[in-house]
């Protein structure tokens, strides 16, 4: 059989799929541009992981056995952390993987998930690879849920919402009231809170008395463990026994597991450097304000969302990408996107001081020459 033979055999619909975009890894950049790279595009935690979980994983003495299928440990951790039982605790290869598993576990192929853009690209991509079909309600110009649009646009045939709190790339949050709205529809309300600990808002008190409820959460933002793709839910224990059996047996690795435990032996340490990164969203988002052409909006994540002004009418090149460009010369990388609602506005991470100054030169630079 030639290669035409194997490709007639995929999903029709997977051959059109178009793939999720996600950020350049560091190590290739540097070796491309020649230069050190400030990393302002992955929303990911400059101060690292804890140094718990650095000495945990340089002496970690099980790396040739494989994981405990049920995440015992780090379960128990959890609940510790969380205030949500064991039973009520699934854990995963990051948040994706969740997002994976409710798809999997309540979606066929033709139902209807819900979707909020602009926010998370997981949501439809992993929608696509199981079969079902997104079903698009844009947010307003402010970004907030179009919460008649959401009923408008809710069939027979949807199961599950995805909502984002804080949103990403947006920042806001969701409130419980718009939450037990969406969860009387009598869907699946899937609240992702990746960055709730920046956010200090959660649904999860809405849990108990909505099984229809799942929150997803990680690893990767607050406790700096991105790398290791550490993600967990919290959902009605029936629900969650239904995710452990569903699930790939080993989907989080034992350092991942080591590692995300180590940090809830260290939570104080990691809030400290959550504290450093909200403090430098804040400053970050009020200096952007002062140049004329950027806008920023608030934000309850560790990154700023900001609309950048077009510098001239051509329209054939956004004054947004320009900026993006000039600065990846720089060596400063920022989230571009191109999607409606987004088309002029950069993502930028929550950094260190020096990462912030050199940004804000950065941009001033980079504006000259657009």
């Amino acid at each position: 059989m030639d290669i035409d033979g194997v490709e007639k055999l995929i999903r029709p619909e997977l051959m059109t799929m178009r793939g999720y975009d996600p950020v350049e890894p560091i190590d290739v950049l540097e070796k491309e541009l020649g230069t050190h790279i400030i990393k302002m595009d992955g929303n990911e935690n400059p101060y690292l992981c804890s140094p718990r979980a650095t000495q945990i994983l340089a002496n970690f003495p099980y790396y040739h056995i494989y994981p405990d299928p049920l995440q015992r440990n780090l379960r128990k951790a959890l609940s510790s952390y969380t205030g949500f039982s064991e039973s009520s605790i699934v854990c995963g290869n990051g948040s994706d993987d969740l997002i994976d598993l409710v798809l999997r576990l309540f979606v066929r192929p033709g139902d209807e998930v819900l979707n909020c853009p602009p926010t998370f690209g997981m949501y439809p991509f992993t929608v696509g690879v199981v079969g079902g079909t997104i079903v698009n309600v844009p947010r307003r110009d402010d970004f907030v849920l179009d919460m008649a649009g959401i009923r408008a646009a809710k069939s027979d045939k949807t199961r599950v919402i995805f909502i984002a709190s804080p949103n990403n790339p947006t920042g806001e949050l969701v409130s419980d009231e718009e939450v037990l709205e969406l969860l009387g529809m009598g869907l699946v309300v899937v609240v992702d809170e990746a960055y709730f600990e920046f956010g200090e808002s959660s649904a999860a008190g809405l849990v108990a008395a909505n099984p229809n409820l799942i929150i997803l959460r990680t690893f990767s933002k607050w406790a700096g463990l991105a790398g290791l793709r550490v993600g967990y839910g919290l959902c009605h224990e029936k629900i969650a026994g239904h995710f452990l059996k569903i699930k790939q047996p080993y989907n989080v690795n034992v350092a991942g597991e080591a590692a995300a435990i180590a940090s809830l032996e260290d939570v104080d340490y990691l809030r400290a450097n959550v504290e450093r990164l909200k403090a430098e969203r804040n400053r970050m988002s009020s200096e952007l304000a002062k140049l004329p052409w950027m806008r920023p909006f608030p934000s309850s994540a560790n990154f700023v969302l900001c609309r950048v002004a077009e510098k001239d009418a051509s329209g054939a090149v956004t004054t947004a990408r320009r900026l993006r460009d000039s600065l990846r010369k720089r060596g400063i990388l920022v989230r571009f996107y191109e999607t409606p609602g987004l088309r002029d506005c950069l993502r930028i991470s929550a950094g260190r001081p020096e990462d912030t100054d050199a940004l804000l030169t950065g941009l001033v630079e980079a504006w000259n020459e657009a």
